[in-house]
């Protein structure tokens, strides 16, 4: 018997066309200049604001080039060797303050969420709709009535009144369960309510579905809900700026003010130096969370 060896076809080889510098900009390139363009624009505030926190001296007005006048970390030590000016203090209660809302504000916004997503009762659709007319209307409106309440609060109960970080936490939360609440509705609603049957059918409770079971599937919407809420109460300046008036008990957005108050006197570099020192736990909180970001801001547009 004999066989015949049949010719092997070696594989064709298939060089692609390289492209012309021309057409590359033209087809790609202008988008690579754009992304440049965007993240120069984004880190350009961050490297001035670094580069002014190590400058020597007060005065920066004059300086048009980055890291142009040497380097000098004296900034960041008077920042803590200030006795009028307790930034250590400031700082602690800014922490406080935004981490215990934000941990509260997760927990009551994602009962909230669970309870119009999964149960029926009456004014159930009323309610969602009053959560999104009251977003439309800004916080600022509502200050004059909030230093009137706590004021009236604290002849009766001070540690709740005026000047006190409790007074300030209930505000801050009472101000984030609105839009955190409607946030986590939508992202409750793209978990399967087969889950919940089949729970139900075992005998568990609304309470251990919720506590054992969607907690677990919703973790990046609270992640999400945490990392808004703690971004937002660490950097604002304009409700502590009212509530607020001892020295002790200011938040570091207001505490820093001090700093620049003084027309005559303005110590850019230790308003800069503590700014990029608060900066640091806002930045080590999106790290830690960034895996929960896109899929608990995307998951909730799934299905609403």
């Amino acid at each position: 018997m004999t066989t015949t060896n049949a010719p092997t076809l070696a594989p064709r080889v298939i060089k692609k066309k390289r492209r012309s510098f021309p057409k590359w900009v033209v087809t790609t390139g202008w988008k690579h200049l754009i992304g440049l363009g965007l993240v120069v624009y984004a880190i350009f505030p961050i490297l001035y604001i670094l580069s002014v926190s190590v400058t020597p001296g007060l005065r920066v007005e004059s300086s048009n080039n980055l890291f142009a006048n040497g380097f000098s970390f004296d900034a960041y030590f008077n920042l803590f060797n200030d006795p009028d000016r307790p930034f250590a203090r400031w700082f602690a209660n800014s922490v406080v303050v935004g981490l215990t809302t934000s941990l509260l504000s997760v927990f009551i916004c994602s009962l909230a969420a669970y309870a119009f997503s999964r149960l029926r009762f009456r004014g159930r659709r009323g309610g969602l709709m009053t959560l999104i007319l009251i977003q439309m209307y800004p916080s600022l409106l509502g200050l004059v009535a909030i230093y009137g309440i706590l004021e009236n609060i604290g002849r009766v109960f001070p540690p709740l009144g005026l000047d006190s970080l409790l007074g300030l936490i209930m505000v801050y939360l009472g101000g984030s369960l609105g839009g955190g609440t409607y946030l986590m509705y939508g992202f409750f609603n793209t978990v399967p309510k087969e889950i919940d049957e089949a729970a139900a059918l075992d005998g568990a409770s609304h309470a251990r579905i919720f506590f054992t079971i969607i907690l677990r599937l919703v973790s990046p919407i609270l992640a999400v809900q945490m990392l808004l809420s703690f971004i937002g109460i660490i950097s604002d300046y304009v409700l502590p700026s009212i509530l607020m008036s001892h020295t002790e008990n200011l938040t570091f957005a207001v505490g820093l003010q001090q700093f620049i108050s003084d027309p005559y006197t303005k110590d850019w570099t230790t308003f800069c130096a503590g700014a990029v020192l608060v900066a640091a736990p806002v930045v080590a909180l999106f790290m830690y969370l960034q895996r929960y970001i896109v899929s608990g801001l995307m998951g909730g547009a799934v299905k609403g």
